[in-house]
């Protein structure tokens, strides 16, 4: 008998329960370890900001679904990874021997790089997570009664630039709904080199494309900005030319300011010499499987992924929601193939399938491979998107709840946007 430990269970994390469940044989014990006892349905967060979603409707108690599957769950945070001797320390004072570590821990939030920025310096708003994204709800009530400017963008660093986009756009219609949009001036400050760089040198025309929406909703917006501080209610920026030169420096006054921060790996990783890299994301091969620690696996936002190219101001590679599916059925079958005495052979394709939410409206983008050059591109617009990514998020919370193994972003892609996904 084997045991096997995933850590973590946001969409990467719960997923790899069900399929490792019902992959493997009944002999194997599976657990989940997580520091919260709740599933958070994080691409929701912006519309929890802005009161289209509460808490109760995108996050579910763990316990009571997985354990139905047969799968142990423990609610505790690690602490102490020793993978020498294949052992974990808990936050409950547990210590558990593992036969295979699958680590879809998520990123731990950086918002050290722009001094008073983030939830608890209140400098600045974050939606990364429901307790921020409903902090980020009683600020932007605050600016209904004193309308004022807003920034919403990115820090330095940060890899995941879709959700500040669908910020910008909610909040834009949030206010118009309130009318007193025109009473509020808006600006995006990106750390990306141009407008719907993404963290994936683009998709398609998104440059043209969100710039037009930019444009639209007179918002105006600063690339290859390196935020420096937020401090009473100021933001200092030095926006770079190409070079890396100081161009601009601005002070930015806000009333309401969201910034998604750079991600980092979790501390009990940090300085795990082979097993992760210095800013501690897991190191995996085409097999998702660490090379120092064959017995580790890793899928998600806390896997390593070199940036294909190097950006003025640092910006990362974004692990979207097709790729961690692919990553987890990889790792679940070369998991299973190992039990069997096989050779380990299934990888990862990794794609990107994308929902943006505008508010009113919405763009979808297919990115087949994520990173260029790549064999399919599709970017489109509509009202369309927006019902799709309702749908998509009632979707997706059943899928967690029931145990489902079928691949969410797989079906999204051939049966609602018609691309065969053969055609990578």
């Amino acid at each position: 008998m084997a045991r096997v430990i995933v850590i973590g269970a946001g969409l990467g994390g719960m997923s790899a329960i069900y399929e490792l469940r019902e992959h493997l044989s009944k002999e194997h014990e599976v657990i989940l370890v997580n520091d919260k006892a709740d599933f958070e349905f994080t691409p929701s967060n912006p519309w929890i900001a802005v009161t289209w979603r509460d808490r109760g409707d995108t996050s579910f108690p763990i316990a009571q679904y997985v354990e139905k599957k047969g799968i142990q769950f423990i609610h505790a945070a690690l602490t102490c990874l020793q993978p020498d001797i294949k052992t974990i320390e808990l936050s409950d004072g547990q210590t558990l021997v593992y036969d295979y570590l699958v680590l879809c821990t998520g990123p731990a939030l950086d918002f050290s790089g722009v001094e008073g920025a983030g939830p608890e310096q209140r400098g600045t708003s974050s939606v990364c997570n429901i307790g921020h994204a409903e902090a980020c709800r009683a600020d932007l009530d605050k600016l209904i009664n004193n309308p004022g400017p807003v920034i919403v963008g990115a820090m330095p660093g940060a890899s995941c630039f879709g959700p500040a986009y669908e910020y910008a756009f909610i909040v834009d219609k949030y206010l118009r709904d309130k009318k007193i949009r025109h009473r509020v001036p808006m600006t995006f400050v990106t750390s990306e080199p141009y407008i719907g760089h993404l963290g994936l040198n683009g998709v398609g025309d998104s440059k043209g494309m969100l710039e037009s929406e930019l444009r639209m909703r007179d918002i105006q917006w600063i690339c290859n900005a390196k935020s420096l501080s937020a401090k009473d209610k100021t933001l200092t920026v030095d926006e770079l030319d190409d070079l890396g030169n100081v161009k601009k420096t601005h002070s930015l006054s806000y009333e309401h300011a969201m910034l998604l921060p750079a991600f980092k790996g979790i501390d009990p990783l940090l300085g795990l010499d082979g097993l992760v890299n210095p800013k501690g994301f897991v190191i995996v091969d085409e097999y998702q499987r660490n090379p120092a620690y064959p017995e580790i696996y890793a899928a998600g936002v806390c896997i390593a992924i070199a940036p294909k190219e190097s950006t003025v101001v640092p910006t990362g590679v974004p692990k979207t929601g097709y790729m961690i599916e692919a990553m987890v059925r990889a790792l679940t079958f070369n998991i299973g193939a190992d039990l069997e005495g096989k050779e380990v052979s299934t990888k990862a394709v990794w794609n990107a399938v994308c929902l943006a939410d505008m508010g009113d409206t919405g763009m979808a983008f297919v990115a087949m491979p994520q990173i260029p050059p790549r064999n399919v591109v599709w970017f489109k617009k509509g009202r369309w998107v927006h019902v799709a990514k309702i749908f998509f998020e009632k979707y997706f919370i059943r899928k967690m709840k029931n145990g489902d193994t079928e691949p969410v972003y797989e079906k999204l892609m051939l049966k609602y946007l018609g691309i065969d996904k053969t055609e990578q």
